[in-house]
Parts: structure tokens; sequence; C-alpha cells
């Protein structure tokens, strides 16, 4: 494949040109029991929580604070990482801790190596030990390269002087010169899949979706679904066996990526999707040839592309945990749609609910459409993207956590805030957790406090992190298209090593739940003439939420997409008689022979 040219030697961490990448304490590849302290200020501030960019749990001084603190002033006191192997250490990345109260940060320290954890050797300049600087701030995580490599299996941090109370969070580069002991197991994986491990720049995404489109023209087109307010354009690549045309029967998927711009290994794991896709499918796979044969395809990997260049200038572990997060106007795109939730609620408390206020396809507010709303322009050409396209499911990916959320993400005043097709939800995320190598293990707990996923890897948006306006809630009651968020571990920016790992952790699971578009049923609905009808309601009984049939290029027809998945188990397909106004369906315009065709 031709994208294999593009590859060079690079290093686009820039946490240490021709240095070794992390050993793995923010991506929890370092487990809790490699980490080992002189003390701990109290049991929320252990060893354990020195990781970089750890964060602090909702309530600071709790079991979940945001760094290791030592229980005194002492310049004995000591942080250690064991790798449980010969490792060649060539730096450090230091930051402090993370707390909204406190200012608390390490400004020099020493470094000790060993190979038993018992005999220590101090790094020297030759004739004394050599004291190394580190923080100025709290958040921004500083680099310390030592300008001789160390081999050891031990590494331990002194701080010498610090800001507030010692306090620290780390993260340690090191280049593994054996392999981990048998007694240990970790899963290191190398990929078989020729593709292009490594982070592209904005106009290398670019090139690499050209070359992929060049591979294989007759399955992929590239376009954009608008600019960015920096005016970058936001590209997405379709994949079909027709690109550019939908085709009757054909159900629309999408995966986003990259809403928040330092978020970055969604969208390299779409960029090796797409590659994978069109290799695969030219090689005959027949698990991809049905997909792309029987599914039009979106993939658009970098929704906020301004965040992710400003995220990249810092590069991987360097950008502290939110440098990109935001677009360039400052919103955080993830939550800045149309919060219909909450306007479903309160009219279904006034009893407002099918009769007067829809309980599907929800109207954006007009003052959200005003030119002066304060939305982002990024959010605007989703929406629009989302109007255009009639998407059935889809997923959006992030990062800092290991799990998949599902809606409603809006927190219901007083009452549970579940959607009325839970169940449905709660298959999908499961369908991708479950086929993730590690986002059901959580017996390890979740990234910066504990497991809140019930040991599933998935977790329902409003009891994990609520919040109002998030595209997820505004996809399920403004669209058809179920829409899910997925997160892909803690580190939100891994090192270009650990790409290869993350393709195969997360490859089957990319797969498994674009197969999910297929469940259920799918076909044609008509009136009694055999006419397709565009704009019908659909109404399933024990279901208070309807789904709608589409228009497409201008003709009249109507399609019933597997938004009934899991509907029919024990329920009842129900619809009214069609209206001359609006075009329903009844139960009678269902039937086989004149309603629905080509179900499954």
């Amino acid at each position: 494949m031709r994208w294999r040219r593009m590859r060079r030697n690079s290093n686009p961490v820039r946490d240490g040109e021709g240095g070794c990448p992390p050993i793995g304490l923010e991506s929890h590849r370092i487990e809790d029991d490699q980490l080992l302290a002189s003390s701990m200020l109290r049991h929320g501030l252990g060893a354990q929580r020195g990781r970089l960019n750890m964060q602090a749990g909702p309530n600071e001084d709790d079991f979940f604070d945001g760094a290791w603190c030592a229980e005194d002033d002492s310049r004995t006191h000591w942080l250690e990482v064991d790798t449980r192997r010969t490792t060649k250490f060539t730096g450090v990345i230091t930051q402090g801790r993370d707390s909204q109260i406190h200012e608390d940060f390490v400004t020099s320290f020493y470094v000790g190596f060993s190979n038993d954890s018992q005999n220590w050797v101090m790094y020297t300049n030759g004739y004394e030990e050599m004291k190394f600087y580190g923080n100025v701030d709290k958040d921004t995580p500083v680099l310390t390269q030592f300008p001789e490599p160390m081999v050891a299996r031990y590494i331990r941090i002194y701080p010498q002087t610090w800001n507030g109370s010692l306090c620290l969070r780390l993260e340690v580069l090191g280049c593994p010169l054996s392999t981990v002991s048998s007694y240990y197991s970790q899963n290191e994986v190398t990929s078989t899949d020729n593709l292009d491990f490594r982070h592209h720049s904005y106009k290398d995404m670019r090139q690499l979706m050209k070359v992929v489109n060049e591979e294989c023209p007759s399955i992929t087109r590239i376009y954009n679904i608008g600019k960015s307010s920096r005016g970058l354009k936001i590209y997405a690549m379709e994949i079909s066996d027709n690109p550019g045309e939908h085709e009757t029967g054909e159900p629309e998927f999408r995966y986003t990526a990259g809403l928040h711009g330092n978020e970055v290994l969604g969208r390299e794991l779409l960029l090796l999707l797409m590659q994978f896709l069109c290799k695969e499918f030219q090689d005959g796979n027949p698990r991809v040839r049905s997909l792309v044969t029987e599914t039009r395809i979106h993939l658009v990997p970098s929704l906020n592309p301004d965040g992710y260049e400003l995220a990249r200038e810092a590069g991987s572990e360097l950008g502290n945990w939110a440098l990109g997060h935001w677009t360039e106007e400052g919103y955080d795109l993830f939550e800045n749609f149309p919060d219909l939730a909450s306007a479903l609620w309160a009219a279904e408390d006034r009893k407002l609910v099918p009769h007067k206020f829809p309980n599907h396809h929800i109207p954006i507010p007009e003052h959200y459409l005003a030119e002066d709303a304060t939305v982002a322009v990024e959010t605007r050409a989703v929406m629009a993207w989302m109007d255009k396209n009639p998407f059935v499911l889809g997923a959006n990916l992030q990062g800092g956590e290991k799990l998949v959320s599902y809606p409603f993400d809006t927190a219901r005043p007083v009452s549970e805030t579940p959607t009325p097709d839970h169940a449905i939800f709660r298959w999908l995320a499961i369908s991708y957790a479950s086929a993730h190598l590690t986002m059901s293990e959580t017996f390890r707990g979740g990234c910066h406090t504990q497991d809140v996923t019930d040991a599933m890897g998935i977790v329902q948006g409003a009891k994990w992190h609520p919040r109002a306006g998030s595209m997820n809630d505004f996809s399920y009651l403004h669209t058809n298209c179920l829409e899910l968020s997925i997160y892909l571990g803690c580190d939100k920016f891994p090192h270009e090593s650990e790409l290869q790992q993350e393709w195969e952790n997360n490859k089957e699971s990319l797969l498994t739940f674009m197969e999910q578009v297929h469940r259920g049923i799918k076909g044609l609905v008509t009136d009694p003439q055999g006419e397709p009808i565009a704009n019908a309601t659909i109404v399933v009984g024990g279901i208070n939420h309807n789904i709608r049939t589409g228009r497409a290029r201008g003709r009249l027809w109507g399609r019933l997409w597997g938004r009934l998945w899991g509907r029919l188990w024990g329920r009842v397909l129900a619809a009214p008689c069609p209206l001359p106004s609006h075009g329903t369906v009844s139960p009678h315009c269902l039937q086989p022979a004149v309603g629905i065709t080509g179900a499954s």
C-alpha cells in the first residue's frame, strides 16, 4: 500500500528527540503496585496518585486526590517506579498537584537508580549528585532529559525544593532492554496490519486520506462537512460500494473523533480504520467486503482541527490536561449542542407530549440558530451534516477515561434519566466494550477514580458525568441516530510507539460496533398503493420515542431502519393511520405486502 511510503522517522511527541517513550504511568500500563513512596500525606494522596495528568475527584481531600504528596517537608522523601525489567532511562516528566485549592509542585529534585530497590546509585555530574529543576506551576508538565541514559530496573525521584506542599505527578521515559518477568502479565502486541502507525498533522492527515482514496477509488470519497473557526476544513471519508450515493436499503453509519483537539487517539484510529478497510476490501476479506457493500460508512477523524494543532505543538505528554481541548473560540464541542432533553422533560411535566410537543425530531430552538448565538462554527457544521445524512448509528471517540458512555448525558432533576431506548443503548455500549481487549478489565479501577461502570466498561452519561447539550442527546432527540461516546484510554495523547497496541485493542470493537447497524428491522415504509412515504412517523408500543422515515434527493420515500432493535422483544409494533398532512403509518400499513419491504 502506498501509505507505507509516507512513513518517515519522526517524533511528534517532542519529549526528547531521539529519546525513549513513556513507560506508561499516565496510560496505566504501569500498575498501581509498581508505584511506591516513602510516605503519603493521607490515603487519597498515595503513590498510585502520582501519575502524570492524574485528575482529582469531584471532592478534593477524598480518596481520589490529584497527586502523590509526602507526609511532611523532609527532603528524604521519594517516589519510586518499578519497571519490572531492565530499562534504559532517558528522562522524566514532572507535574504538580491537580487542585482548585492548592498550589503544590516540586521545583528541584535528585534521581536515583537500582536493580533491587535496596542499593541505590544517584545520578551525578561526575563529582556530585546532579540536581534537576522541575516545575514553575502545578499544571504544566516539564521534561527533564538525562545527559546520559541510565540502565536499571527501578527509578526514584527525591524532591529537594517545592512550592506549597511536597506533591508530585510523574511520567518516566525509558526503553525496555529485557522482557517483563513471566510472573507478571502485560499485554504487549505488535500489529500484523501493514498500516501507517504514527501521529498525523493536519497536512499529513489530508495527504493520508488522499492516498487511501487513490488506492481505493471505487469505495472511497473525501468530502468536508464545513470549516473550523480558523478556516481548516473538517474532512470526512465515505466508504461504500457506491460512494456519493445514498442507496435504498443501505443504512448510514458514522464515526467521529477529535471533538477535543488534545484527545488524539480517536483521530489516529479512524485514519488506521480507513487504511484497514481499503486494504482488506482489496484483499477480499469477506467481513470487510460485507460491511462496505451493505453500509454507507462516514469517518471524520478531526472535528476540532484547530485544537489538535495546538496540542500537537506541545506534543504527547507535554500539553497538560486541557491544552487544545476547546476550539479556537473557547467552546467544548461535545456539550455545545441545544439542550433538547430539558425541553422535552418540561413538556412531559406539563402533559404536552406527544400531542403538542414531539418526543422525537425535536426542532432546534430559534434562539440557538441566531447569528449571535454562543454556538461554535464547528457545531453548526456538525448539525447541518446530521440533518443532511440519514444516519442510523454513530459514535464519537474521546479520551481521558476508558469506557463507553450512552445517553442521556443530561441529568433530570429529582428522577432517573434513562432514555426510552435504554436497553438498546446498553446493548450497543456492551458490543464495543466487550470486544475491546482491555476495556472490561475494570478490576484496576477507573483512570482517575473508582470504576463507575459496574465492572462492565459501560455507563450512562448522566450517572457518571452529567452535562446538558451533549452531542449524544442532541443526536437522539433531533435525528434518527443513536450516538454513543467511546472513551479510549487514560492517556489523551499517547506516544506514537503505543499506536500499534491501541489499534489491536480497538480493531475488533470498531468493526463489531459498525456491524450493529444491521441488527433489527430495516426496509421501506409504503402506503397501500406501494408508494414510499417520506417523514412517516413510526410508533412502537411501550417505547415513548418515535422514529421517522426520510427523504432522498427530493424523492419521497420511507425507511424503517434498525431503530427498532430490541423493541420487538415482547412488544407490539403499532402506529396511527396515515393522515394527509404528514403521512404516518398504521398497523395494517405495516403488513409486509404493503408496508415494510426488505425487513430483516
